[in-house]
């Protein structure tokens, strides 16, 4: 193995162990609809309300993010990881089977909005970069859903696990 391909292997070994909140990123438009599971997703500003989403180039559905300039980032809960498993292609369903079922409401951008997730946030991709294998993309958000109940769902050494926002109360 070369040094390259070994420096590559233990990056995202130590990736792995840097624990990411699961999300669905969905995008409506003219380029049609499509949702991917991302864990790349990373709060930029608040001022103006920013994220950034990185997706892999080689990805047939980044040409439509970036076409469609919409897209909405759906915070899973920790009930959420075979919806997770479906948009990381993992279940063998087609996208159009994906937004076929009832789990979808639409935002003031018309983006899907999965129901039931921690938070879902839809904006306007404002730019595009290519790094490396990735296209990242800085999201001017619009709309902001959040919900109080619910665990979250986090990817952590090539597994998903819960997070619970807290202890349950142990009474004796």
């Amino acid at each position: 193995m070369s040094l390259e391909n070994e420096h590559r292997l233990r990056f995202r070994d130590a990736m792995a162990s840097l624990g990411a909140a699961v999300n669905i990123v969905t995008t409506d438009g003219t380029a049609g609809c499509c949702g991917i599971t991302a864990t790349a997703v990373c709060s930029v500003t608040d001022t103006p309300p920013t994220l950034m989403v990185c997706v892999n180039r080689n990805s047939a559905m980044n040409a439509v993010f970036q076409e469609n300039g919409r897209l909405c980032v759906n915070v899973l809960n920790h009930e959420q990881e075979e919806m997770a498993c479906h948009f990381a292609g993992m279940k063998g369903s087609t996208m159009e089977e994906r937004f076929g079922w009832n789990v979808w409401d639409r935002g003031i951008l018309q983006q899907p909005l999965l129901k039931d997730a921690l938070a879902n946030l839809e904006g306007e991709i404002t730019q595009v970069q290519d790094i490396g294998t990735h296209s990242v993309y800085l999201v001017e958000i619009k709309q902001i859903i959040v919900r109080e109940e619910g665990h979250g769902l986090v990817y952590f050494k090539r597994k998903f696990h819960p997070v619970m926002h807290q202890l349950l109360a142990v009474t004796a």
